[in-house]
């Protein structure tokens, strides 16, 4: 393990149906019947190449179908985590999006008991929960969500997401789900800023009264919004590789992330879909320290905004902060 690799990381924004690593989604393929477009591991790496935001939106939708039982939700997030562990990770809130598996028969509640019953197989890594809403089901089926989600709050969920279509279905829409979910104790966040522009932030700020953004790196383009999240201290949920590989950005040396936190917004770095786009959380701060220059105090502040942008509970997270900085990785020389 380099230095990034040994580094105890904090990842606010990741989904664990997009982190499934490549060979176990591979066996799940095979074990669910297969794909004659899919006939060797080879091929599956070849699939997660996209032409836009929507044809990754659609891939997202096609590796779903494979997700078919309770079993298959819970060894997911059982690999997931692995995974995680293996890369000294050591605290993750998650994205999970039951309603995507509900076409096989899995309710929601059921769907998130499985995610849970996977996680808790590996010690050593805490995973709390965000359920994803996703846009493009509409508010009702988000509403109907929701109800399942305040049934099994138990299962570790912190708190609900949106994602999806941003375009076409705008924050608007699911101001009222929002709002019932933080008067139950609900944390809420949103991705905005990703697939549309700096208004998608503004209504996610206004109508869903989120605490932190998802992605929000198109906010550049307005410079009185970077100033108000700026100020606000709004945490933006920043996924650099995912970014490059939707096309929102042209190159990683090109990605705004820098220029954001020069002006003072609060950014968090993050993977987002790893095995989906071929990232971890070590290499975007290994490219983030060779391209963008950032020194080891970079890296260092910017984990520890995470820690500081958890929605842990005060105690714990003043303990995650303890631990990650007496961590001893840090007395370790960074190698680009």
């Amino acid at each position: 393990m380099d230095w990034f690799d040994a580094l105890p990381k904090v990842e606010l924004h990741v989904h664990l149906e997009g982190a499934i690593p490549l060979p176990f989604l591979w066996t799940l393929i095979q074990r669910n019947g297969g794909d004659a477009e899919v006939p060797s591991l080879a091929a599956l790496e070849q699939r997660f190449h996209y032409r836009d935001f929507h044809h990754f939106l659609r891939t997202w939708v096609w590796k779903n179908r494979f997700l078919r039982t309770l079993d298959d939700l819970s060894d997911v997030s059982e690999a997931v985590a692995r995974s995680f562990a293996e890369q000294h990770i050591v605290y993750v809130e998650a994205h999970c999006s039951p309603i995507d598996v509900r076409d096989h028969g899995i309710n929601i509640a059921d769907a998130i008991r499985a995610y849970r019953r996977g996680l808790v197989r590996v010690p050593g890594i805490t995973v709390g929960l965000i359920v994803d809403l996703v846009r493009n089901y509409g508010a009702d089926e988000a509403e109907r969500t929701l109800d399942a989600v305040l049934r099994v709050r138990d299962q570790g969920v912190i708190g609900i997401g949106l994602g999806g279509d941003e375009l076409h279905y705008p924050a608007q829409d699911f101001a009222a789900v929002f709002a019932r979910a933080r008067s139950a104790g609900l944390h809420v966040t949103a991705h905005a800023g990703e697939g549309a522009g700096p208004p998608s932030i503004r209504h996610a700020l206004t109508d869903l009264a989120v605490s932190r953004i998802g992605h929000g790196v198109r906010a550049i383009e307005d410079p009185t919004l970077v100033q108000e999240l700026a100020e606000r201290g709004i945490p933006l949920e920043v996924c650099p590789t995912s970014n490059l590989r939707t096309g929102i950005v042209r190159s990683f040396a090109e990605h705004p992330i820098s220029r954001l936190r020069s002006q003072g917004v609060v950014v968090t770095v993050n993977s987002d879909d790893p095995a989906m786009f071929g990232c971890s959380l070590a290499g975007e701060f290994r490219r983030l320290v060779a391209e963008h220059h950032w020194s080891a105090q970079d890296v260092r502040a910017t984990i520890l905004a995470a820690v500081e942008a958890s929605w842990l509970p005060t105690d714990q997270r003043e303990s995650l902060r303890r631990s990650v900085i007496g961590d001893p990785a840090w007395l370790r020389t960074p190698t680009p």
